[in-house]
């Protein structure tokens, strides 16, 4: 992956760098350290290897995790992705920063993620169906409306998470659409999901901007990633008046001086197997100086361990906003503050995702759905105020934003454990 180059592998295992992240916060914060050290270990763990009949006839075994971090503020809540490098302690960092993150927004969940390790590009949809529909078989004992809240991720989307709450509903004997959320929308899901990671980034992005004193109107942005929540970013941007310079996804880098119309790309990577390698109106260039773009606001919107130390030093931008989760090694951060960048971590910029997930959940909780302007409007309120308390943590606590979110996420999740007590 772009960023890996002459990097050690203790800065790329997202685990440590998530326990770094908590120890780094709680410097700054009185904690008691059984609490400090709670956080730093996940509260379930289930692995399983299942058998799923592939079209061929054949049978293949397939390994997938779910893990619950914590559940002091309520039902672990996280996605399902399909990728061939899901592992566990990839599962274990992403279930502690959903933890952290639903901190941030002040929704009452904890953390969880799961996956399958495959690669969704090389299996059909029925393979795709089996794979879920068993999947979701062996981990049913630990999730639940009311336990563990599973949504789409990499490599998974509302159609997975369709087989997901009718498997569960199955097993069940009875249909329960609060199973799981980004479900479609004649199936339980809620308006503006879709778009609303994607959306978060957007206000996120907007209210840097505002604090580096950069109009909007005419800023210059490169998103890395054109999945779900770049294609988003990038369209939202461009509809207030940012200028999308640069864009990448798996298959390539494209830079415009003049901007790129993402809705123009997305149109042409629909009718090119969802790859924008080849887009005639803008200019192909190599990943890797995609970072190294002038720009206002870098939109990290790919994956993991993006800019680490070996890259971090070649960033013009004075704005990142991380649409990804964890695309930031603390060593490739050090650098970036050191140099003055404004970092708005991904516990806070692409918390819009699992809030309108939330709002999904009330929703088939109530029987009672909402206009998508009303989801969009609940959205931003939340993403402004979390904005907001991080930025004053920052202030008060002279530390960037992803410490001072950490601070803040860690003191909710301290007083609910205070409040709650130790079983038994």
């Amino acid at each position: 992956m772009f960023g890996e180059n002459m990097v050690g592998a203790g800065e790329l295992n997202p685990y440590e760098n998530a326990k770094k992240q908590i120890d780094r916060a709680c410097e700054h914060i009185s904690v008691d350290d059984g609490v400090k050290t709670w956080l730093k270990h996940c509260e379930k763990e289930l692995c399983v290897n299942f058998p799923v009949k592939m079209d061929d006839g054949s049978v293949r075994i397939f390994t997938g995790y779910r893990v619950q971090h914590n559940t002091a503020r309520g039902p672990a809540k996280g996605g399902i992705r399909f990728a061939p490098d899901v592992n566990m302690d990839e599962v274990r960092a992403l279930a502690t920063w959903m933890t952290i993150k639903c901190a941030v927004v002040n929704i009452p969940y904890g953390g969880a993620k799961g996956g399958v390790t495959c690669d969704p590009t090389l299996l059909s949809d029925g393979e795709k169906e089996r794979i879920t529909r068993r999947f979701t078989y062996e981990i049913v004992p630990i999730i639940g409306p009311e336990k563990d809240i599973p949504a789409p991720d990499i490599g998974t989307d509302g159609q997975i998470m369709a087989w997901m709450m009718d498997t569960y509903s199955m097993l069940k004997g009875y249909d329960n659409y609060g199973a799981v959320t980004g479900k479609p929308i004649r199936v339980g899901g809620s308006r503006g999901r879709t778009s609303a990671t994607g959306r978060g980034v957007m206000f996120c992005t907007r209210e840097a901007l505002k604090k580096k004193g950069i109009n909007e109107k005419g800023a210059r942005a490169v998103v890395q990633g054109f999945g779900n929540v770049g294609s988003w970013t990038a369209k939202l941007l461009h509809d207030n008046g940012v200028k999308i310079v640069g864009i990448s996804d798996i298959s390539g880098a494209l830079y415009n001086n003049e901007g790129i119309d993402p809705y123009d790309l997305y149109e042409y990577a629909l009718k090119n197997k969802m790859m924008i390698k080849g887009y005639p109106k803008a200019e192909e260039i190599n990943e890797k100086d995609l970072f190294s773009l002038e720009c206002d606001v870098l939109i990290p919107a790919a994956k993991e361990n993006q800019i680490t130390s070996s890259n971090a030093d070649v960033i013009k931008a004075p704005i990142i906003v991380e649409g990804a989760n964890g695309p930031t090694t603390p060593e490739g951060e050090k650098i970036l503050l050191e140099k003055g960048v404004f970092i708005v971590p991904d516990i806070l910029a692409n918390a819009g995702g699992v809030t309108v997930s939330y709002f999904e959940w009330v929703q088939n909780r109530e029987s009672l759905y909402w206009k998508e302007a009303e989801v969009n409007e609940k959205l931003e309120a939340i993403m402004l105020e979390s904005f907001y308390d991080c930025l004053q943590y920052s202030e008060e606590h002279k530390v960037g934003m992803r410490d001072a979110a950490y601070i803040l996420a860690i003191e909710r999740i301290a007083d609910a454990i205070k409040v709650r007590g130790v079983f038994p």
